[in-house]
């Protein structure tokens, strides 16, 4: 049986009974005024799966419009909180925070996706613009000195007034963020506090950018002897990258994509060299996209922002809400760990200078990596590659969910709802048992110009039952490289496992079960950990048997090949 949706409508994960759910966001509402957006971009959601993101309708000057205006409708909201002439309770504070702001929440859902994943100059001039603003409306929430005493009155008094564990434990967590990001402070303090953080959100989109359109860059390799060692399949996809930025010969994009496999297969060393020294030196290049700068100003902007309030470093304060909770434990951790992957390195880059002949540079490392590979283990990762088709390798996650979780993920055609790219896939999600209804599952797959590198997971809407049942909209994005043509799409084993993590991370959301939003976040040491489980789901035989099948053959991973691969690691 599926976690999400175990709910039935209107009640509580956590023990709070049903009418008490619909008696607490009645009073929420009636509190809170009621406006009508005037902004396209704010409007409830509509269309099929309780509402989808009109992706169909953005544009950067209606983002922007939307946004500025969601913030005045969201102060209004808050204003009536804190106003609100009678005592606190749960209902009349926090539910009616959880509430507030959802105009804002469905814009924002919206920015955050044309910013990182398409992320056009003129998105990020929209960015650059808005970031700062959100900040500083923020702020201007957080320290309400009313709003923050209503808040910390319901948690402080949880217990007296016989909330439910999870009630308490919403009220005690919102009070606890509301100190730990300032609202304590006296007048000048929250001041100052204000300005640091805007300075820093102006340095995060600064850095971010930066180092975007240091990845838009690409190196040029005018003869097929520089491209040798390449699978074909990476060789095609350098020369259509050149073809694409009218360039002679080959490209490697200045991302990890591109650049990964080119270490790891080109024969030219030369090359291979100039490829890492680019790709390591994104922002640090003295031009008008070197970072050092604003890397010092975020470094000095959170040693004063720790230091205001009342820790000795930025690191104090980041462990407050984690498990570690103190450097000194997450340290203690990281030495375990040191020695024993130092000597394995050690071990390592001497099997690599036995072949190599010469001193292993960071630029021979995963060259070299996989000459061992093949010496050692009879292991070569172009022979793996072919089980790894990228759409296998989702039906293979979509397996996992299935045996783990009761999920079904069924493709829906496209055009069925909108999207951001016409290459995102959704699939709508179900519970196997009775075949209802969870959420939608967004994949963005491909790397494109503007697009953030790395892969991570994102949800436009979160689970909820506070105020009737709210289905999930997840989704995953990756920067894998398109193929030409009609070729098979073909990943790596590291991408594979890399897909079926952050696959982890929309599963961690289709199977929530919490009746509050704001519950639904986990600390940053242990949000990783679901994920790392997945991974290993990859080899499993159920997965290899049933979908990573040789793309010639539609033969299944043998297990000697398996072997070797454990034996590598």
């Amino acid at each position: 049986m599926a976690l999400s949706g175990c709910a039935t409508a209107g009640s509580g994960i956590g023990g709070t009974p049903a009418a008490t759910l619909e008696a607490d966001a009645a009073v929420a509402r009636a509190l809170l005024p009621v406006q009508t957006p005037r902004a396209e971009l704010l409007q409830v959601w509509t269309g099929p799966y309780e509402g989808v993101p009109p992706w169909d309708k953005v544009t950067p000057a209606k983002l922007k419009e939307a946004l500025l205006e969601g913030i005045e409708l969201r102060r209004a909201e808050y204003a009536a909180i804190a106003d609100n002439p009678e005592p606190p309770t749960f209902a009349n504070t926090l539910v009616a925070t959880q509430m507030a702001g959802q105009p804002l929440q469905r814009a924002g859902a919206l920015y955050g996706v044309m910013t990182s994943n398409i992320g056009s100059a003129d998105y990020q001039a929209v960015d650059r613009e808005i970031s700062p603003i959100m900040s500083a409306a923020g702020d201007e929430i957080t320290f309400n000195t009313k709003l923050f005493q209503r808040v910390k009155a319901v948690a402080d008094g949880a217990r007296a007034a016989g909330l439910t564990a999870e009630q308490t434990r919403l009220a005690e967590r919102s009070r606890d963020s509301f100190i730990r990001n300032g609202a304590a402070l006296d007048a000048a303090g929250k001041a100052e506090l204000g300005r640091i953080n805007t300075a820093l959100s102006n340095a995060f989109t600064s850095f971010g950018q930066k180092v975007v359109a240091d990845e838009n860059a690409w190196t040029v390799i005018p003869t097929e002897a520089g491209v040798a060692g390449l699978p074909a399949s990476n060789k095609a996809a350098a020369a259509a990258a050149a073809r694409s930025r009218n360039v002679q010969g080959w490209a490697i994009v200045n991302t990890r994509s591109s650049v990964d496999p080119f270490l790891s297969f080109g024969d030219d060393r030369a090359m291979r060299e100039v490829v890492w020294r680019k790709f390591v030196n994104r922002g640090d290049n003295g031009d008008a996209n070197d970072t050092n700068s604003t890397i010092a100003e975020i470094v000095r902007l959170r040693a004063e922002r720790a230091r205001l309030l009342g820790f000795g470093n930025h690191a104090e304060w980041r462990m407050q809400d984690t498990m570690a909770k103190t450097p000194a434990a997450a340290m203690a951790l990281m030495e375990r760990v040191w020695a024993p992957a130092k000597a394995r390195v050690t071990e390592e880059v001497a099997d690599m200078r036995a072949i190599a002949g010469h001193d292993i540079e960071p630029w021979d490392y995963l060259y070299y990596a996989e000459k061992v590979r093949k010496q050692k283990y009879d292991l070569d990762q172009n022979e793996l590659k072919p089980y790894f088709e990228l759409g296998n390798v989702k039906r293979g996650a979509f397996y996992m969910a299935g045996r783990l979780y009761g999920f079904d993920f069924t493709p829906l055609p496209r055009g069925t709802v909108p999207t951001f790219q016409p290459d995102v896939e959704v699939f709508e999600v179900t519970n196997k048992a009775d075949g209802s209804h969870v959420g939608l599952f967004y994949s963005d797959d491909f790397s494109r110009a503007g697009k953030r590198s790395g892969a991570w997971a994102t949800t436009y809407r979160s689970y909820s039952t506070y105020d009737g049942v709210k289905n999930v909209l997840a989704s995953n994005n990756n920067n894998f490289t398109k193929a030409e043509g009609a070729e098979p799409i073909l990943i790596s084993l590291d991408d594979a496992q890399t897909l079926f993590h952050e696959f982890g991370h929309a599963l961690h959301s289709l199977a929530a079960a919490y009746t509050y939003p704001a519950l639904g976040g986990t600390p940053r040491d242990y949000v990783e950990y679901p994920s790392q489980v997945h991974e290993h789901w990859v080899l499993s035989r159920p997965i290899l048997d049933g979908y990573m099948k040789h793309v010639e053959t539609g033969q299944p991973m043998p297990q000697s090949l398996v072997a070797k691969i454990e034996a590598s690691n």
